[in-house]
């Protein structure tokens, strides 16, 4: 089985880097990251995520504008999202996350058998 490919796009460089050795050690992904919000579409044109994890807040571009950004390149377009972030608290997302505007955010910190099921809902569905 082809594992997918998921992209961490969050200027925390730490927190990408322990997102992508989590995500690898399930053995169910092959994971890019990204720690340059100007940098995410091309990262994105490159590695053809089938799926992107993406932060909410970063220096000089916040994750809404640059998610419709990698959507509206062609080779992009269709590629779903999910959100992390600090701005929403745990209590306010829930266990399960939370969708607006057809958007699913999670709040960091983030458990991995809840960030693993969203990922999979998100890449079925």
């Amino acid at each position: 089985m082809e594992k997918k490919r998921i992209l961490i796009v969050d200027d925390e460089e730490a927190f990408t880097r322990m997102m992508k050795l989590v995500l690898e050690q399930t053995g169910l992904y092959n994971v890019g990251q990204e720690s340059k919000g100007t940098q995410a579409l091309a990262t994105a044109r490159e590695f053809k995520p089938d799926l992107i994890l993406l932060d909410v807040v970063m220096p000089g571009l916040d994750g809404g504008d640059l998610a419709a950004e990698i959507q509206a390149e062609p080779q992009c377009r269709g590629i779903p999202f999910v959100f992390l972030t600090a701005v929403l608290t745990k209590d306010e997302a829930g266990q399960e996350g939370v969708v607006r505007g057809g958007m699913h955010f999670l709040a960091k910190p983030v458990k991995l058998h809840e960030l693993v099921k969203c990922i999979e809902e998100r890449l079925s569905g």
